[in-house]
């Protein structure tokens, strides 16, 4: 624990210089967990000391969300390449596709303080059984200002995923609606949804 400190302190160090620099941390299954600072370096520190699980994002909150935390990146697979491919009647001369089934932020009311999931189903398809890089950004907004950008590389095989990201507000956090907007994106594909939770 005192060496995952110590690294996740080095981390943080350098997302302070660089403001808005990158880092990443190997998840324990597949790909990586990336987080973009967003307007600083505040609200950094995340996942490591939190509990081993999947993985842990570094990311960066900015205005209304200063303070708050981005958890762990879980995710599960819920269908197969086959079950998928059959759902979408999917054929190779397709391509690489991406299809974004649903996108929650739960609770959709939360007071400060408290955690919200920002949850995401999505299903990967390609010609191919080799595995697809992948980025999973979710854009957080108040009032048309970004105020959060959590974004996780990860590798993907053909298949349907569910992913959680978990935001910790701050005790601070100011009231309203918070919208998400939610992006997959692959080399040649891309998908995009909308959800949003409220502060009260």
């Amino acid at each position: 624990m005192r060496i995952k400190i110590i690294s996740i302190v080095t981390i943080v160090s350098f997302l302070v210089v660089g403001l808005f620099g990158c880092a990443s941390i190997p998840e324990e299954h597949k790909g990586a967990a990336t987080g973009a600072a967003v307007g600083g370096a505040a609200g950094v520190l995340a996942g490591a000391a939190m509990g081993d699980t999947k993985g842990a994002i570094i990311g960066g909150l900015a205005g209304a969300l200063v303070g708050g935390l981005i958890g762990h990146y879980a995710y599960d697979q819920k269908k197969t390449k086959e079950e998928t491919a059959q759902k979408y009647a999917y054929q190779s001369s397709m391509g690489t596709v991406l299809r974004i089934e649903g996108v929650t932020a739960m609770p959709s009311t939360a007071k400060p303080g408290e955690k919200v999931d920002l949850n995401a189903t999505y299903a990967v398809l390609a010609p191919t059984d080799t595995d697809i890089n992948i980025t999973e950004t979710r854009e957080i907004r108040m009032g048309g200002e970004l105020v959060g950008k959590p974004e996780v590389n990860v590798t993907r095989r053909g298949g349907t995923y569910s992913s959680t990201v978990p935001l910790f507000l701050p005790s601070d956090a100011k009231p309203g609606t918070y919208t998400v907007v939610t992006t997959i994106q692959a080399e040649n594909a891309k998908d995009s949804r909308e959800a949003s939770f409220t502060v009260k």
